[in-house]
């Protein structure tokens, strides 16, 4: 296990460079897919804070894809043998807004490659550090955390979505999470991997109940209900995934103000359960 281990942490400073034009359709297309019938977005208007994940997309050949849908490892990211892969969080900070319609470039870099073991099992915690430029500017940061791990028992996919009372929303939206939904955003981020369409695979490979709600999917959904319903630019945005959500029942992105110039938000799963939580700092 520890050669295993020091396989896999060679990968720390592994570096990725992707430039993108940040071409309008991506976002109208994903303004539609949100059914936000009132978005519209012109060239040098600010992309909103998790819509950069329509670009930098990497293209891996056909040949080169794994049998999760996800390009074989060992690329930029690290040759971990751990079967599930999950988006577990990520924080952004936003110096100067993205731009439509201008050519920008983003540089990655693997920080850390931490294995540990948890209740489940080995898990193996994957750091990567995102900087975003554009017309000579630095204008996002943004660290993902990935997490592999092993594929667990069959989960039960619950019930109806229930906000708990006690966090006192101020705003609030209900998803409906069906096929075509995740399909449409699927292709929209170029994700192949199959939990998100292919529900034989997402049953008896990864033993989940039904297709997987992408985790970029629902923090999307939060910073738009801030985008939609306070109606401010954000400097900082960061979530957290807590608990998977599911194709079989619909969920509510909740959120309310934290001050003068904060937001606390959440995800809320069937039973009241936090799938998501998140914070914003606005502009």
């Amino acid at each position: 296990m520890s050669d295993a281990n020091d396989h896999v942490k060679a990968w720390i400073g592994r570096e990725e460079t992707i430039r993108d034009s940040l071409g309008l359709t991506p976002a109208r297309l994903l303004a539609a897919t949100l059914d936000d019938r009132q978005a519209r977005f012109e060239t040098g208007d600010a992309v909103p804070v998790c819509w950069q994940w329509l670009y930098f997309l990497p293209a891996a050949p056909q040949g080169e894809i794994g049998p999760d849908g996800h390009p074989k490892r060992g690329g930029f990211l690290p040759p971990v043998e751990l079967p599930q892969r999950m988006f577990a969080g990520a924080e952004i900070t936003v110096h100067a807004p993205l731009r439509f319609g201008l050519p920008a470039e983003r540089r990655g870099i693997i920080r850390d490659v931490t294995p540990k073991t948890g209740k489940s099992g080995p898990l193996v915690f994957v750091t990567v550090d995102y900087e975003f430029h554009q017309d000579g500017r630095h204008c996002l940061t943004e660290r993902q955390s990935i997490v592999y791990k092993d594929a667990g028992r069959p989960q039960a996919a619950g019930g109806e979505a229930g906000a708990t009372p006690s966090f006192g929303a101020s705003w609030s939206r209900r998803i409906n999470p069906d096929p075509v939904l995740l399909f449409r955003f699927s292709a929209l981020t170029f994700n192949s991997h199959r939990i998100h369409y292919d529900r034989p695979y997402a049953t008896e490979v990864e033993h989940y109940p039904d297709l997987v709600v992408h985790g970029p999917l629902i923090a999307v959904c939060l910073a738009d209900l801030l985008r939609v319903e306070a109606g401010r630019p954000l400097s900082f945005f960061k979530f957290r995934a807590e608990a998977p959500l599911f194709v079989t029942a619909p969920f509510e992105v909740v959120g309310r103000a934290a001050g003068e110039a904060g937001a606390e938000l959440k995800a809320v799963g069937p039973g009241g359960v936090t799938a998501m939580s998140a914070s914003a700092i606005f502009a």
